[in-house]
C-alpha cells in the first residue's frame, strides 16, 4: 500500500484529522491511535511497534496532560524529552505525531465537565491518587475522538500498556459504557533484564533504590508461580516479603477480578489457585511510587 512510513508532527485535531484522511485515501484500511505523555522508553516503543505491525496507518500523541496530576509540582517534575520521543516513534515505523499545546486540548480552561472513573476508578490507584483515573479518562476519551478514522474510512485501534493495568481496565469499560467505535488492545508489560517494570520514573530512583524495587517484581512471579502450579496463592508470605525490604513502603498487593478489580473471594484465594486473576501492587521506594501487575492463569 502506499502510506509512507516518514513521521510527521501536527498539533491541531484539525491537522490530524485532514492528514489522517489522506493517507487512508491512499490505500490504509486501519488505523491505530498510541495515546502517551511522552518521557517514551522500550515501553512505549513495544506499543508502537505492536499498533505498526497490526494496522496501516499509526497515530502516536505526545501530551503531558495537567488533568492527571494532583500537585503541580508533579506535572513540573514531569520530563518533557519531544525531539527523543519523536526519534523513537519513527524508528517504529509511526507515520503521524499529534503533538498539541495545552490550549489545543481544554481550549477554555479545565473542563466544566469531565469523565469520571465510577466505582472502578475509587480503589487501588484511584484511592492513593484522588481524580487521577477522571482526568486520565476525560483526555483519552478526547484523543480518541481526534483520532478518529473518517465514517466507514478504516477499522480504528487504540494500544494501551498492561503495566497500567487499572487504566486498560477503565479504558475498556468507558469504550464499551459509552459505545466508542474503536477496539482497545492492550500490550504486555516490558521489563528490564532483572524484571523491573520499565516506567519514566525509574530513572528518579538511585541505584540503591532501584535494587530495592526489584522486590515488587519478585512478589508478583512468586505468585504467578504458584498459581501456574495450582498451588495456594499465600498472599500473605508474598506481601511479608515485600515488607521485609526497608527501602520499600507498600501501598496495595492483592489479587483481584481482572474485569471489575475487586478482590478475588476468600474461596479462590485459600485453596489451589484454578482460573483467572490479577495481582495488582504499588509502593513507593525513596521518592518515586511505582506499580505493577501480572496477570495469573491456571
Amino acid at each position: 500500500m502506499g502510506i509512507s512510513r516518514n513521521i510527521k508532527v501536527l498539533t491541531t485535531a484539525a491537522e490530524l484529522r485532514a492528514e489522517s484522511a489522506r493517507l487512508l485515501a491512499l490505500g490504509g484500511a486501519s488505523q491505530a491511535l498510541v495515546p502517551t505523555m511522552g518521557a517514551l522508553h522500550e515501553g512505549h516503543a513495544a506499543l508502537a511497534r505492536t499498533a505498526v505491525e497490526e494496522n496501516d496507518l499509526v497515530v502516536a500523541t505526545i501530551f503531558v496532560n495537567p488533568l492527571q496530576f494532583g500537585e503541580a509540582a508533579d506535572l513540573d517534575r514531569y520530563p518533557r524529552t519531544l525531539d527523543a520521543d519523536l526519534a523513537l516513534l519513527a524508528e517504529q515505523g509511526v507515520q503521524l505525531a499529534f503533538v498539541p499545546e495545552l490550549e489545543e486540548i481544554y481550549p477554555g480552561g479545565e473542563p466544566l465537565v469531565r469523565v469520571t472513573s465510577g466505582p472502578l476508578g475509587d480503589a487501588w490507584e484511584g484511592a492513593s491518587r484522588p481524580g487521577h483515573f477522571d482526568g486520565a479518562l476525560t483526555v483519552v476519551a478526547k484523543l480518541l475522538h481526534y483520532g478518529l478514522p473518517g465514517q466507514g474510512q478504516a477499522a480504528y485501534r487504540a494500544y494501551f500498556g498492561q503495566k497500567d493495568a487499572q487504566q486498560l481496565a477503565l479504558v475498556r469499560r468507558m469504550v464499551a459504557d459509552l459505545n466508542f467505535p474503536v477496539e482497545i488492545v492492550g500490550v504486555p508489560t516490558v521489563r528490564s533484564a532483572d524484571g523491573l517494570a520499565l516506567s519514566s520514573r525509574n530513572r528518579f530512583l538511585s541505584g540503591e533504590e532501584r535494587t530495592a524495587a526489584l522486590v515488587l517484581s519478585r512478589a508478583l512471579r512468586l505468585l504467578e508461580s504458584r498459581a501456574d502450579a495450582h498451588e495456594l496463592l499465600d498472599l500473605e508470605s508474598a506481601r511479608a516479603m515485600v515488607e521485609s525490604e526497608p527501602l520499600v513502603e507498600l501501598d496495595y498487593f492483592d489479587v483481584v477480578d481482572p474485569l471489575t478489580l475487586k478482590p478475588l473471594a476468600g474461596n479462590q484465594r485459600d485453596a489451589p489457585f484454578r482460573g483467572g486473576g490479577l495481582a495488582l501492587i504499588a509502593g513507593r521506594v525513596g521518592p518515586v511510587r511505582l506499580i505493577d501487575n501480572v496477570p495469573l492463569s491456571s
